[in-house]
């Protein structure tokens, strides 16, 4: 588990594998340096697992399944990474609840900066809308971040000056893709009412229905 704001960014310092299965080496500051065998670590906002360790850098595997849902297999020697370490029981959460389990990939369509910040619009496949609210959270390559504003196909939220300069999103250009993990309280209670009224396959809208006939409210 994880709160979305990111320690540090971090090094690839090499890519092994092909679009099935790969291995990444992550170079990072000494306070790595004590990482153990197994520890799970968010590069990016996805959850990995340490798998090897040497003085700074430390080993991850990615699986099919990773690489599917994310956009890890674009990294190259050289890029950077957010880096999280998982939470204790006693750290503060000072963004929100991220598990690192990535829903989906989003892409940068627009980018303007106004005063202090920067406004980021996100594209995003349809069928996450749903779970994304305006003043919401959402994680955006592992970055605990709040939405500003939603369409049909996307979101808006802003960035501020200090966290365009400690993790990767200030670098992002135009066209570029983000890793995309919603808030993982819309997806439980989404899934408690498909088992309690809607079925397994409801939809957001047809949920909404049936809750409407459960209340006699009409359609």
């Amino acid at each position: 588990m994880f709160s979305g704001i990111v320690a540090e960014v971090g090094t690839v310092k090499a890519v092994e594998g092909n679009r099935e299965a790969a291995s990444l080496t992550i170079e990072a500051s000494p306070a790595y340096r004590d990482v153990a065998m197994g520890e799970s670590i968010a590069v990016n906002g996805v959850c990995l697992t340490v798998v090897d360790h040497r003085e700074s850098t430390f080993v991850l595997d990615v699986s099919p399944e990773t690489l599917r849902v994310t956009n890890l297999g674009e990294l190259r020697l050289g890029d950077g990474v957010n880096l999280e370490r998982s939470l204790c029981l006693n750290d503060r959460i000072g963004g929100h609840l991220v598990s690192g389990h990535v829903d989906g990939v989003g892409r940068i369509i627009d980018k303007r900066p106004e005063a202090n910040a920067l406004h980021y619009d996100m594209q995003v496949p349809k069928d996450l809308m749903r779970y994304i609210v305006p003043k919401g959270s959402i994680a955006v390559d592992g970055i605990s971040l709040t939405v500003v504003a939603c369409r049909p196909d996307g979101f808006q939220v802003t960035i501020i000056p200090h966290t365009a300069a400690v993790t990767t999103i200030g670098r992002k250009a135009l066209g570029a893709t983000v890793n995309l993990e919603c808030d993982m309280l819309g997806k439980y209670v989404e899934r408690a009412l498909q088992a309690r009224w809607g079925g397994e396959g409801a939809e957001a809208g047809e949920l909404q229905v049936a809750l409407w006939r459960r209340h006699g409210i009409a359609e």
